[in-house]
């Protein structure tokens, strides 16, 4: 070990003359490590928010959406389907076609985002696993049926089990000039509900399913859709696949991966991510004061020690370098600490989920979830060792100067 760290860990762990720095050494680590703990805790817990809003779009969004640049449809048949299921990556290619429409059921009535899809569209992305009253039944026969939103369903008051009020979807008619009967402006058709789902509230209060083919007739679309669904293969990156698409599909089409497609929402999450990293970093920085007035009393207290050593013909550098080991080995030891207990807790949370979430019921999950990641750590010790550092820069400079007048005033003495 070499001379100066030697002497830097006696100073750590020896008494001091006063033992108000020793008390002081000891708040100053804490305070480190607290904040780090926090750190760690914080950051875990934003980890485990963000992976549980993306698995809730999970369900209802695909790995890759196409939709048209222009317009609010394209055809079909124009489209290169058979060239990307081609690919390798390509498990599921679903076609949908949207619309708002307004649904009336009995005296109730509002108006939801209308979703046409095929039968096969569940295999996707299991949105059957996600109802909560019925079945996920589109088609039975030559018979249609509606899958809504439970949101929808509650607005609309509507029951399954009644079979005399169908509900009644109502869209603008497009090819007719508007006239007094309201009845002679809208297109008209009629479904049962087959089933309720839940999966977020915004979807909940906003879509229904029906049959493509329904979709078509009552849009008057027939061969039209407005976007394909695509989920991958397992080991096969959506970035890299829809390069293949975009290649295949040119500039007529719009190609987004899954965190595309909630870009906004992940970029405030990522903000207030690092919006809190930069106050508890702050706090951080604000716990390093203490190493500062830590190490300067230890400079006060250890005056005639440095004074022996320079007489002995220790060089100004080597005397800081011990200082210097000083306030390094008080921050790390607060941070290593904070670190390992950070983790300890966040660990404990994400494995039994001792801290439950209030509101009883109303949540998706019982217990605030976490997900521990090494880059937060690294991260977090980046901050530990740059604070360290900075505490110790102000103790030095001072005992730089003391040093230099020391040279100084021993000189001229010998020069007198």
């Amino acid at each position: 070990m070499q001379t100066n760290l030697f002497i830097a860990r006696r100073y750590l762990f020896s008494k001091k003359s006063h033992s108000i720095i020793n008390i002081i050494s000891l708040i100053s680590m804490a305070g480190i490590m607290i904040s780090t703990a926090a750190l760690v805790i914080v950051l875990s817990v934003y980890n485990g928010f963000e992976g549980l809003v993306l698995s809730l779009f999970n369900r209802f969004n695909p790995e890759i959406l196409i939709t048209p640049n222009k317009g609010k449809t394209f055809y079909l048949k124009d489209f290169p389907t058979d060239k990307i299921k081609a690919l390798n990556a390509i498990q599921f290619l679903e076609p949908t076609l949207e619309e708002n429409v307004l649904i009336r059921y009995k005296e109730k009535q509002t108006i939801v985002r209308m979703k046409g899809v095929t039968e096969s569209y569940t295999d996707m992305n299991r949105l059957d696993t996600a109802i909560v009253q019925g079945n996920f039944l589109l088609e039975e026969g030559r018979l249609h049926y509606a899958v809504l939103g439970y949101g929808v369903a509650y607005n609309l008051q509507a029951r399954l089990s009644d079979f005399q009020n169908p509900l009644h979807f109502y869209l603008p008619n497009k090819t007719k000039k508007l006239s007094s009967g309201l009845q002679n402006n809208f297109k008209t058709a009629r479904l049962f509900p087959s089933g309720f789902f839940s999966l977020r509230q915004d979807y909940d209060e906003k879509y229904v399913f029906v049959p493509l083919s329904f979709a078509h007739k009552l849009l008057d679309l027939p061969l039209s859709v407005s976007s394909i669904e695509i989920n991958l293969k397992k080991g096969f990156l959506p970035s890299e696949t829809k390069a293949q698409i975009v290649n295949l599909l040119g500039n007529n089409f719009k190609v987004k991966t899954r965190k595309e497609q909630q870009s906004f929402l992940l970029k405030m999450m990522h903000t207030e991510r690092w919006a809190i990293f930069m106050i508890l970093g702050f706090i951080l920085l604000i716990a390093a004061f203490n190493v500062i007035g830590s190490l300067s009393m230890l400079i006060i207290d250890k005056t005639k020690d440095i004074f022996t050593l320079h007489a002995l013909g220790s060089t100004r550098l080597f005397i800081l370098s011990i200082f210097a080991w000083e306030g390094i080995f008080i921050s790390l030891a607060g941070g290593l600490l904070g670190l390992i207990i950070g983790g300890i807790i966040a660990y404990l949370q994400q494995t039994y989920g001792f801290i439950a979430l209030g509101g009883g019921d109303n949540f998706v999950v019982e217990s605030y979830p976490v997900q521990l990641k090494a880059l937060d750590f690294l991260f977090v010790m980046i901050i530990v060792v740059v604070t360290s550092v900075f505490s110790i820069i102000y103790p030095l400079s001072q005992l730089s100067k003391k040093i230099k007048m020391h040279n100084t005033s021993h000189k001229s003495l010998l020069t007198s």
